[in-house]
């Protein structure tokens, strides 16, 4: 094993472990109510340490979708119609339940989404995420205003459609009830966005 990968390893785990700390926390007590040194201290980590991982409060809770931020630019150039790929991407996310199609009823995949969506900071932090998302896909869908029209339409579709499936979960709905209508709103939205944008279909 060569010294960089352990070295990787070993970011990677605190970076985890930090992260994990301070969502458990938030979600005992609240966003506003846990401080930064909290987070440190319950991580036996030092501050300065934690921000060198973590330059702001809400990236510990937005790490966990982070990893996202390109996949619709990258599943995108997976093939010659990426609004193909890009549909395909998404129903085979709801079959999986991943969290980001918002169909998962896990009580922690719950508790983050609340989280996530009833804290004013971290939802102005996402709408960041969501800008990045986009712009990357404008990229990869070619860059021009066309591309960058097209990435907006595509990454709202693709947001909307998630929080409405969280919605219907965090009501009480279970995932088995929503399913089916998760997949044929996911079907319609995108066809939709075929009709409108037939360059990329």
């Amino acid at each position: 094993m060569s010294e960089p990968g352990l070295r990787e390893r070993k970011r990677q785990r605190t970076i985890q472990v930090l992260s994990d700390t301070a969502i458990r926390l938030f979600v005992e007590k609240g966003f506003d109510a846990v401080s930064v040194a909290e987070v440190a201290a319950a991580a036996e980590v030092s501050k300065p340490t934690l921000f060198r991982y973590f330059p702001a409060k809400e990236d510990l809770v937005l790490h966990r979708i982070a990893d996202h931020e390109g996949e619709a630019a990258r599943v995108a150039g997976e093939g010659s119609a990426p609004l193909v790929a890009l549909r395909r991407h998404f129903l085979a996310g709801l079959e999986r339940c991943d969290p980001v199609t918002g169909l998962n009823d896990d009580p922690d995949v719950l508790a983050f989404h609340a989280l996530l969506y009833g804290t004013p900071a971290l939802v102005a932090r996402l709408h960041t995420h969501l800008e990045r998302s986009e712009a990357a896909l404008g990229r990869a869908l070619g860059g021009d205003l066309d591309a960058r029209l097209a990435a907006g339409q595509i990454v709202a579709v693709q947001r909307v459609l998630a929080q409405e499936n969280w919605r219907r979960i965090a009501a009480g709905e279970r995932v088995a009830d929503v399913r089916g209508d998760a997949v044929a709103a996911a079907e319609r939205a995108f066809g939709v966005l075929a009709a409108g944008l037939p360059r990329l279909a």
